[in-house]
């Protein structure tokens, strides 16, 4: 927990950024019926639905920059992964030296997913891109993509969606929406304050 508090003291680097990365599940929902709207009415929507299964929604935030990349999968497979990975450091961050990545240890964000997707050489270059910071077990509430994700589900998610095509083209726009203003996240939890609230945490010394 404190390593990650420490990269989030850093300031601000080209060369190093520092990058947040998450993912969340979206179901893909299609209304059935909806009331007509009459002048001085409200909109009406029936309850009756029909599910289109799920997608994946792939997250990457640097927050002093107030840059992000979102992409829509059909899964989150290891290969998934590694390719949302060779966006960020190709498109992203084309010149930087390396990468700070802050994510959750889930089993699918491992160096081998590389050399699962690419040839040997391109999986290497994208390895020595990257310098993985991993959140501790139980918290990824200290992940600030998951901050970024809660706000483009509270902005653009938080309604019915029937289509990968159509959620795809909607976050594009929140995306560049987001980008345009450079939205960026004031992150204040410190180690001071994390020794002090999260005491619990921290093994007892006995003198």
């Amino acid at each position: 927990m404190e390593h990650v508090l420490d990269i989030y003291k850093l300031p601000y680097d080209e060369n190093y950024p520092v990058v947040c990365m998450d993912e969340s599940p979206k179901q893909l929902i299609e209304e059935v019926a909806s009331t007509p709207i009459k002048p001085g009415q409200e909109a009406r929507l029936d309850y009756e639905y029909i599910r289109h299964g799920m997608v994946n929604v792939f997250m990457a935030n640097e927050p002093l920059k107030g840059k992000r990349l979102v992409e829509v999968t059909e899964y989150k497979t290891k290969k998934d992964w590694a390719r949302f990975m060779k966006r960020i450091a190709d498109e992203m961050y084309p010149m930087a030296k390396k990468i700070k990545l802050v994510m959750d240890n889930f089993k699918t964000h491992n160096a081998s997913a590389f050399y699962e997707t690419f040839l040997p050489e391109e999986a290497k270059r994208l390895c020595d891109r990257f310098e993985f910071i991993f959140t501790p077990k139980h918290g990824s509430w200290l992940n600030m993509a998951e901050i970024e994700l809660h706000v483009l589900n509270g902005q653009c998610l938080n309604r019915h969606i029937p289509t990968i095509k159509k959620i795809s083209s909607e976050i594009k726009a929140w995306e560049n929406h987001r980008n345009n203003k450079t939205a960026r996240i004031k992150w204040q939890f410190t180690n001071d304050q994390a020794r002090i609230k999260l005491k619990r945490l921290y093994p007892s010394i006995l003198n």
